[in-house]
């Protein structure tokens, strides 16, 4: 972007002579010096040569910049002091005394040297004379303004924005600007400014058409009632077959998880018979011969069985790669159809384009037309004037201009006094006039703007009326409409309510019954364990602290389930002081013979302190230990069992910080779901705490007596569903007058607002225009002063001209001089006057064709960019086809080798069959000759028991399917479910069997009647659930067997309810068959009269497309600068608040009072400094308001960045902290783009610039003065 290499004044202010201020190629600048010295008027001269006017340079008039070496006095009124010079550009002079002003310059210029990437030299000058002349020059030529500021942006020096000059005193007053203030000036830089008249204009016509859609939708509303209505009922005729289709599913769900129970119950209990029969091995004395077969068979069996668990673990390994491999393909899929319909839009916008450019190009042949007759008209004027020119009479002889000229001397000699104070007196009522005449605008454009406000304030408030009064008739409408439908409502539910009370009644008795039969054993649990605390504590004293959960609670209520799960076995641990205890306890719990439990020794835990980087890392996280309420004493126990754990409000926010920041801890949500520190994640929750109620067996028969009691009331109450149709009909009325009541309240709220905001408006114009009269009555009373004076002058100065010129006019035919000078003066006047309007003309032009140019120019640049983007999305499309199908083969390749090792196992499971009923052989044999352990033998006789009982239930099972006809899913190898024998043969027993001691594994072998449900059909999230179920009950762990027996009671719980759910909505249901057909009927009816309501709607929707495109494209440009500044703001603030001590720095950020239009209401800046709580700006102190002023400043400059950024004397309210922290953010990053000038008094800031201008005062010759350094140079002076 560039850098400013120097500048150079020259009689600029406090500047006597030329004098230069170097940067060089230095990005970070410090200009230093005394009070007085003239280093703001360095930054006045930056300002001024970037084309600011006067009013922001420290002085009222331009002429004021030019060097004055000595006091002066002007006569400028109290009015202009007050009010300056509006325009800049128009200076008076001062009336100094004496020969005050003998030897001072006439004329001060600024020359700005700046270097643009491609290291071009730019020459900037402006110049300014003491007659408040103002010319601009680019590398030594003259342009206008309006071409000198072009210049500027060229090189992204936006002076309008001026968001990189901070005066001296302005930088606290950034951060004190109200919200509306700061929406404003974010409109300014964004842009959106320009499409405020359009957007109102939009809105008013896209209200006008829908009001007069809403006419058009009163007379279909009958009818769209009637297709509502069918609608209805035939979406509930197709809902009930759906629900009888799922009602059906979940019967076989329900079966198949029940088969499957028992399937892997039976399998279990196999496998406990042999796990006890290898205990038994100790007892093989003297039948070593029968051991080693019975070993040898068991080798056998286990290596077929690691075989098929390393086959199983590649097949899930496939499995897996699989699924990583279809997720890849799935973000590819979606980024080929943003990518298809992103080159849908470029085409059509390179279409619209090149349409906008040609029209641009037909524009600038009218306008090289236009200026070719204009050439043609002032070639032919000027032909004509030098004709004129030729003719006698028209010019004087060399001879009557000397006599002219000497007596023109003579008259000056004569009157010099009189003719100074006329030229004084005409430049002040010149200045008068101007002054009136700008008054008299600004008073009459007042008078307008009041007569506007005030006609749209009685139209607004005319319409405010009508709509107050459409409002109540809707209101009063919708009350009559609400009693018909409540009485209707009374009607029907008098019926039903009963009928739905005792439902859910039941359905809770039900689930409460449930719940006590399985809670009953861990209630007693749970109680046995409290006691075994206390008669602990009471032995032990305070050497014993308790368990974790009657220790601790949430510090809310619903970080309950959270910290359950964070805590997990903990919460039954029982906390002690030193190993000793604990050591202590577990002895008097053997001795008791009271059980198990858990104890942790406070002075040997390991404890490691949690990451206090995770604090305050997003609002809707925290550390698990900082949700918990626990004694002090403890917190070593507490920080063991949480650890860096954090506890999320959700598990969307637990996702994106373990798998998106990393944060590399374990994370639990708010329902009690898991992702730990390996990024695996589970669901569900821990029971924590008591959460169980605890019932007796009175309690238990009440509940059973409650069930009958509310079945028989059931049996005797009635439904009624007479009245849902008129229901529907009133509920869709009132859903429409709501909907027109909160239009009609919306659009009265924005004109109530309007009307608000007008009237402010219109008192604020009234008081300024009762300020601005009297000051046009003194304007003109001066100016009437003045000119009578100026006439008593100037008729002296005509005395002693008409003695003076009487020969001379009577030679040449003249009245007085002052004919002659008029008659001479006004050829010449005429002539420039004529040549001044062609300029202007051509100027106007030439204006308005480089613009078209301009524009042509920019409109192929997009088309180029959007030929360029189209191209690079064509060959990305291509890459992720290829990527698409190359992924796509990858997975076909997997899953030929994924059924290759599913085969693999079935034939590993075919032959660890064989090898099973080898080791069951071996192991009868062994068993017979071996005297088994009495409770050995009981568990595995329970064990066949079980396995009986199962099959028992399996053949239940299927004989239901059989007799009601369920179909279940069998596998290819089973035979069908109708050749099931009707009488159980598991049950028949051989008479003649001998009963031995020893239990006999061929007496559990059942017959599955060639019947093999394809449980691969079962959802693996239940059979998961029933595989960790099994493996639960075989814990010696009470508590353990109790979660075990409550989670299958739970699981079957939600597939029995949601079969009953089903059925209950079934049978509710009414459905009418015939709805379809009435449906078709009133849509045929419906077409009738639909085309004019199309025709009105589409008008609408058009002028609501137009109203939504203006307010996008506005909201696109306000957004996008505030999100780029937005985010921009919160690292400056940071970084500029940032230490040692408090690396995070401070927060500080922007608030949209109205997210959904933010151009219409203010922004909100806040900024917290590092341990302040949030205050309001203006309750920040002066330095923490620069620093936050100096954060927005740096994100607004961020957005549409200059090459260079000038402060002045911004750390005057900082201490050396801050004003370390600001030279450590300048230095950090001034570098080529970003170049910074700063004026300071500070130490701790100019001493870490690369470069020091010095300015100081000459006093000999009444002069600022400049001296450079280059800190560069002295790189071990800096490390000191």
């Amino acid at each position: 972007m560039g850098k400013l290499v120097r500048l150079e004044l020259y009689n600029f202010k406090t500047y006597r002579g030329k004098h230069v201020l170097p940067f060089g190629d230095s990005y970070f600048t410090s200009i230093i010096g005394p009070n007085g010295s003239g280093k703001s008027n360095s930054m006045d001269a930056i300002s001024f040569v970037l084309g600011i006017k006067s009013a922001s340079l420290r002085s009222r008039e331009l002429r004021e910049l030019v060097y004055r070496g000595r006091i002066i006095s002007t006569s400028k009124t109290a009015v202009d002091e007050a009010h300056g010079d509006q325009n800049g550009d128009q200076d008076g002079e001062a009336q100094e005394d004496g020969d005050s002003q003998q030897g001072d310059p006439k004329t001060a210029w600024v020359e700005a040297v700046f270097e643009d990437d491609a290291d071009n030299i730019h020459r900037w000058r402006r110049t300014i004379t003491t007659a408040g002349q103002s010319e601009y020059r680019i590398n030594g030529r003259v342009v206008t303004a309006r071409a000198y500021n072009e210049a500027l942006e060229e090189q992204s020096i936006l002076v309008k924005a001026r968001a990189f000059l901070i005066p001296q005193g302005e930088v606290e007053e950034v951060a004190k600007k109200p919200p509306k203030d700061i929406t404003y000036m974010l409109e300014q830089i964004s842009g959106s400014l320009e499409k405020k008249a359009d957007y109102e204009r939009l809105k008013a016509e896209s209200d006008a058409a829908a009001e007069d859609n809403s006419q058009f939708l009163q007379s279909k509303r009958h009818i769209n009632a009637e297709i509502k209505e069918y609608t209805t009922l035939e979406a509930e005729a197709k809902a009930y077959e759906r629900k009888v289709a799922e009602r059906d599913d979940a019967a076989v769900t329900h079966i198949m998880w029940k088969l499957y129970h028992h399937q892997q119950a039976i399998e279990k209990a196999r496998d406990n018979i042999s796990r006890h029969a290898e205990e038994l091995k100790e007892h093989r004395r003297g039948v070593q011969k029968y051991h080693d077969r019975l070993q040898d068979a068991t080798k056998e069996e286990a290596k077929v069985k690691r075989n098929i668990a390393k086959t199983n673990n590649d097949v899930n390994a496939k499995t897996k790669e699989i699924e990583d491999a279809q997720n890849d393909l799935v973000p590819i899929e979606e980024k080929i159809r943003l990518t298809e319909q992103e080159l849908k839009k470029l085409e059509a916008r390179i279409a619209s384009l090149t349409k906008e450019r040609d029209a641009k190009q037909q524009d600038l042949g009218r306008f090289d037309k236009n200026l070719s007759q204009l050439d043609k008209a002032e070639k032919q004027w000027e032909a004509q004037r030098r004709a004129a020119a030729g003719q006698p009479g028209q010019e004087l002889s060399p001879e009557d201009e000397q006599e002219y000229n000497r007596l023109r001397s003579q008259v000056s000699k004569q009157t010099y006094a009189d003719q100074a104070e006329v030229s004084r007196l005409e430049r002040e009522i010149g200045t008068e006039r101007e002054h009136a005449r700008n008054l008299q605008q600004k008073i009459d454009g007042l008078r307008a703007t009041v007569e506007r406000f005030e006609q749209e304030i009685a139209q607004l408030q005319e319409r405010q009326s009508e709509l107050k009064t459409t409002l109540k008739e809707k209101k009063t409408t919708r009350a009559t409409k609400r009693q018909d439908l409540n009485k209707l409502e009374s009607d029907r539910n008098r019926n039903k309510a009963q009928s739905d009370e005792l439902n859910q009644e039941l359905t809770k008795v039900l689930r409460e019954l449930g719940s006590a039969e399985m809670g009953r054993h861990e209630t007693n649990r749970e109680r046995a364990m409290r006691e075994h605390v206390s008669k602990m504590k009471r032995t032990f004293g305070a050497s014993v602290y308790g368990r974790y959960k009657d220790l601790i609670k949430p510090k809310q209520k619903k970080y309950e389930t959270a910290i359950g799960t964070l805590l997990g076995w903990h919460m039954d641990a029982v906390l002690v002081d030193t190993d000793k205890t604990a050591r202590d306890c577990v002895q008097f719990l053997k001795e008791g013979k009271l059980g198990q439990m858990s104890f942790l020794p406070l002075d040997s835990l390991t404890v490691q302190s949690a990451n206090q980087n995770l604090k305050g890392m997003h609002e809707g996280m925290r550390l698990g230990i900082d949700c918990i309420d626990y004694p002090p004493h403890l917190e070593r126990a507490i920080s063991s069992a949480c650890g860096d754990s954090v506890i999320c409000d959700n598990l969307k926010l637990a996702q994106h910080m373990c798998f998106e920041r990393k944060i590399g801890v374990k994370a639990v949500t708010l329902d009690g779901s898991v992702i730990s520190k390996g990024n695996t994640m589970t669901g569900g929750t821990m029971q924590g705490s008591n959460q169980k109620q605890q019932f007796g067996d009175a309690e238990l028969e009440a509940l059973r007596q409650n069930v009958q009691k509310i079945q028989s009331k059931l049996a005797n109450v009635a439904r009624a569903d007479a009245f849902d149709r008129d229901i529907d009909e009133l509920q869709v009325e009132l859903n429409d007058l709501d909907d027109q009541t909160r239009r009609l309240e919306d659009e009265i709220k924005t004109i109530e607002r309007n009307i608000s905001s007008k009237q402010k408006e219109l008192t604020h114009d009234k008081n300024i225009l009762r300020q601005e009269q009297p000051k046009l009555n003194d304007v003109t009373q001066r100016l009437q002063d003045r000119e009578e004076h100026l006439k008593e002058k100037a008729d002296a100065v005509h005395q002693v001209e008409d003695a003076v010129f009487a020969a001379f006019c009577q030679r040449l035919g003249y009245a007085n001089i002052r004919e002659y000078d008029s008659q001479q003066g006004s050829a010449q006047q005429e002539a420039s006057q004529k040549r001044l309007e062609f300029r202007k003309q051509r100027t106007s032009l030439d204006f308005v064709r480089n613009n078209i140019l301009r524009e042509i120019g920019s409109i192929d640049s997009r088309i180029e960019a959007a030929q360029t983007k189209l191209d690079r999305d064509q060959t990305a499309l291509e890459t992720l086809n290829a990527q698409r199908e190359e992924l796509q083969n990858s997975i076909d390749e997997l899953q030929a080798e994924l059924e290759t090792l599913q085969e693999k196992v079935a034939a590993l499971e075919k032959d660890k069959a064989e090898k099973t009923q080898a080791v069951k052989d071996a192991r009868n044999k062994l068993d017979k000759r071996n005297e088994k352990v009495r409770h050995i033998q009981a568990d595995v006789q329970q064990q066949e028991i079980e396995i009986k009982n199962r099959a028992s239930e399996r053949y239940s099972l299927l004989k239901k399917c059989r007799l009601e006809e369920i179909k279940i899913p069998l596998t290819s190898d089973s035979v069908p479910l109708n050749s099931l024998p009707m009488t159980d043969a598991v049950r028949q027993q051989d008479e003649d069997a001998m009963d031995v001691d020893e239990p006999d594994e061929t007496q559990a072998e059942i017959d599955d009647y060639g019947v093999e449900p394809d449980f691969e059909k079962l959802d693996d999230e239940l059979r998961e659930e029933i595989d960790d179920i099994l493996a639960k009950e075989d814990n010696d762990d009470d508590k353990i067997q109790a979660e075990a027996a409550a989670a299958l009671k739970k699981a079957e719980d939600q597939l029995t309810d949601r079969i009953a759910s089903l059925d209950v909505e079934i049978n509710k249901a009414n459905p009418n068959m015939k709805a379809t057909e009435k449906l078709a009927a009133a849509r045929e009816k419906m077409t009738q009269i639909d085309d004019d309501f199309k025709t009105a709607k589409r008008k609408a929707e058009n002028a609501k497309a137009a109203f939504e495109a203006v307010k996008d494209e506005r909201m696109e440009l306000f957004m996008k600068a505030y999100q780029h500044i937005r985010e921009n703001i919160k690292p400056v603030y940071r970084e500029l608040t940032s230490s040692s001590q408090f690396p995070l720095g401070g927060q500080a950020y922007l608030d949209l009072e109205d997210s959904s239009e933010p151009y219409l209401a203010g922004i909100k800046y806040n900024a917290m400094p590092p341990l302040k709580r949030y205050r309001d700006m203006e309750h920040l102190s002066g330095g923490e308001r620069t620093i936050a002023a100096l954060a927005l400043l740096f994100a607004i400059h961020s957005y549409q960045p200059s090459p260079f950024f000038v402060l002045d004397e911004v750390d005057a309210a900082l201490d050396n902290v801050n004003v370390s922290r600001v030279a450590k953010y300048v230095t950090s990053h001034a570098r080529p783009g970003m170049q910074f000038i700063v004026i300071s008094h500070k130490a701790g800031l100019f001493q870490e610039s690369e470069t020091l201008v010095g300015i100081m005062r000459d006093q000999a010759k009444m002069s600022s003065k400049a001296i450079s350094l280059d800190l560069r140079k002295y790189p071990a002076a800096a490390a000191a």
